[in-house]
């Protein structure tokens, strides 16, 4: 094979008009205001974190090549049975809890997040978490990020005694390398996306029912696709008030060993199969008035603060997802020759390549961006990242296997895992609809305001 110093339609480094050379005969002042030289794009967008966010990333992504990616096919492929942890699954989340990965929402005693860390949101933390684990494997991503999921009504509710009762005791379990996963329960089988609107929810009718017996309540319904919700130590479960709508929507914390619950069966997915959706029915499950988060009827606030909250990871691991993708393209354009030059000589898989790239990192600059700009997770943002970054994410999928044609159809080549993976990003935390919808409702006040004389809205 032989070497080449530089690829059709671009000059070599050694040429007299290569930029990089040239820029260095500028004065200070230029040099000091432009950049043109080899560089690690990853690298790059980790310098410009502040320090404790720089460390946060080069330590998802060791561990994720250190624990996930030897697993990758294996969790991918081997289905378990409903309420069973695969051996491997066992093993990476007992590697996560001691790594601290489970446990970095809330500060000590509470939780492993260093008080430094406060500093930044921790939607925005999550997402840079998120999206490491998930350039490695979505599945695996899931089975440790949907924990954190299930996690955030509790602390959204600021009830520190529920915190020392419930996040506590999972901390403690986690950093000794014990799983006590959480899950979110708000889907049920007649109420997907209603469940995340409220236009929808107000024209449907709950399934899952608390009713007042003694000094608690007993849960009685279904409730579907929740992530996790086989294996989890607690399930924090949204149920209406009897006789009432989802208006009364409350949190209960229930623990899994509770009589009643049904672990039922885990779904046989499209893609991120290393993480179990499961269907779980409340035949008359007792949880006591201490076991509700938030108190009673504040459970459609908490999940839709919830929602907001987490639609930036969701947005984050699309990303990982279209970072892979571009990763996979990239190797192959090396690798793959035709009419005795590497695939990248062409300027047709240049500039195809220059598109994939350019979108994943914008993706990541407004996710970075809207999620870094405050503690408060404005829905309008939260949701605008959500659609846009995993649809875009899906399209860069699709540009690499329109690259590599029949080569990307290989279970090998990895690309196949990436396009059934990155479809379940745009139904996660609402339908991209639902999301679209829900940013022209945070709009609403405003347009309104518009429709009747008022000042124009600036976007």
């Amino acid at each position: 094979m032989n070497s080449i110093d530089h690829f059709d339609g671009h000059l070599p480094p050694q040429h007299r008009l290569d930029p990089a050379r040239r820029l260095q005969e500028l004065s200070q002042l230029g040099r000091a205001l432009t950049r043109y030289a080899p560089l690690d794009l990853w690298q790059l967008d980790t310098a410009r974190l502040p320090p404790s966010l720089a460390r946060l990333r080069r330590h998802c992504r060791d561990f994720a090549t250190t624990h996930m990616a030897p697993q990758v096919q294996r969790l991918d492929t081997e289905h378990t049975a409903a309420g069973q942890l695969h051996p491997a699954a066992r093993q990476l989340l007992s590697a996560a809890g001691r790594a601290g990965l489970m446990t970095g929402m809330l500060p000590a005693p509470l939780g492993s997040a260093a008080v430094s860390d406060l500093r930044y949101s921790p939607a925005f933390r999550f997402a840079i978490q998120v999206e490491e684990l998930a350039c490695v494997c979505s599945g695996q991503m899931l089975l440790l990020s949907a924990h954190q999921l299930g996690l955030a009504p509790v602390c959204l509710s600021g009830d520190l005694a529920a915190m020392w009762r419930h996040v506590r005791p999972m901390t403690q379990d986690f950093l000794q390398g014990i799983p006590h996963l959480f899950a979110y329960a708000i889907t049920e089988p007649g109420a997907g996306s209603d469940a995340e609107d409220g236009h929808g929810a107000a024209h449907n009718t709950p399934r899952v029912i608390a009713r007042r017996q003694g000094k608690g309540y007993v849960l009685q319904g279904r409730k579907c696709f929740i992530s996790g919700g086989d294996v989890a130590r607690k399930i924090a479960v949204f149920a209406a008030l009897a006789d009432e709508g989802f208006d009364s929507w409350t949190c209960f914390i229930v623990d899994g060993t509770q009589p009643g619950l049904e672990r039922q069966r885990t779904e046989l997915k499209m893609g991120m199969r290393a993480s179990s959706a499961a269907e779980l029915n409340f035949n008359d499950v007792y949880v006591p008035a201490t076991a509700i988060v938030g108190g009673l009827r504040q459970g459609w606030a908490l999940n839709r603060a919830t929602l907001n909250s987490s639609r930036y990871p969701v947005a984050a691991m699309a990303v990982g997802l279209a970072r892979r993708a571009c990763e996979i393209a990239m190797d192959y354009s090396l690798r793959q020759r035709l009419g005795g030059k590497p695939l990248l000589s062409y300027q047709e898989v240049q500039l195809l390549l220059a598109q994939m790239i350019a979108e994943t990192r914008s993706l990541r600059a407004l996710i970075w961006q809207q999620a870094g700009g405050g503690m408060q997770a404005r829905q309008s943002e939260a949701a605008m990242c959500k659609f846009l970054a995993t649809d875009r994410a899906q399209a860069v999928c699709e540009m690499a296997l329109d690259l590599m044609a029949e080569h990307g159809l290989s279970q090998d080549a990895g690309l196949e895992k990436l396009l059934r993976d990155v479809r379940l990003t745009r139904i996660f935390e609402g339908t991209n609809q639902i999301n679209r919808l829900g940013l022209i409702e945070d709009l609403q006040v405003p347009l309104l305001a518009r429709l009747h004389g008022g000042a124009a809205l600036s976007v």
